[in-house]
């Protein structure tokens, strides 16, 4: 029997945002501004990052490490993760001295019930992807109001046009402090600031998912050609409610 997550209500103070002015206001603030405003100012203590501990990953850590490293990171262990995926968050956690990383998984109940083998991503990716990462995020994040991304509008057709701080249709906010940022703005910030590269970058990984649906980016390719390749898809789904887009 699938278990479904327990959500809660965003709290009174934010549940009445209005996101027009907000985003304005962003527009015109350094990523470093959007995070220190939402962790400080309006979301306190009411506010998570999720990270993949992917390629870039480590961009929005370090900003936030120096803005409040003791916020919540909370990070999706699929059960499908390369192992350097593994062995990066604990050199970030500790390099950046994070204080509360949080690693959650699937509810070995839904796992029993829906993949006790281990290959539905061979039969179903997007119910893979709902199994393994939208469920356990959405539990994960029923205590907080707002949670930030590392998503950018140049990534793929669907982040193109979203705004920096977007509402959820289950009220929550999901706050894209590097939106605007390009690819070799995201290089220049590791190399400025000579942060650790996820080992499988230098192999020719630029988008790093769970092991069977991540390929290498070939010579000239999409930067996210790499994962689920072969297929159309390009989002695990927990991203894709937005504005009542559904998996």
């Amino acid at each position: 029997m699938t278990l479904v997550a327990q959500t809660q209500a965003p709290s009174p103070q934010v549940a009445g945002l209005d996101l027009a002015p907000l985003n304005a206001r962003y527009e015109t603030m350094s990523a470093q501004e959007i995070l220190r405003h939402a962790i400080q100012e309006q979301f306190v203590d009411r506010i998570t990052i999720v990270s993949s501990f992917g390629a870039e990953s480590v961009i929005l850590l370090h900003m936030i490490s120096q803005i409040e490293p003791s916020l919540p990171v909370i990070m999706l262990n699929t059960g499908k993760l390369f192992g350097e995926t593994l062995r990066y968050r604990d050199r970030l956690q500790d390099k950046l001295k994070l204080t509360d990383v949080r690693t959650n998984f699937p509810h070995p109940d839904d796992l029993l019930a829906e993949d006790p083998k281990g290959g539905l991503w061979q039969r179903d990716t997007d119910a893979c992807c709902d199994l393994r990462k939208v469920r356990p995020q959405a539990r994960a994040v029923a205590p907080f109001d707002a949670l930030i991304t590392g998503r950018k509008r140049f990534q793929t057709g669907t982040r193109a046009t979203m705004d920096i701080i977007e509402r959820d249709t289950d009220g929550r906010f999901k706050l894209n402090p590097l939106a605007n940022w390009q690819l070799d703005e995201l290089k220049a910030y590791i190399e400025q600031h000579d942060l650790p590269r996820h080992p499988l970058v230098k192999d020719g990984y630029l988008s790093i998912g769970c092991t069977p649906c991540t390929n290498k980016v070939k010579e000239g390719e999409d930067y996210r050609s790499g994962r689920w390749a072969d297929s159309d898809k390009d989002e695990c789904g927990i991203h894709l409610n937005i504005d009542g887009d559904g998996i």
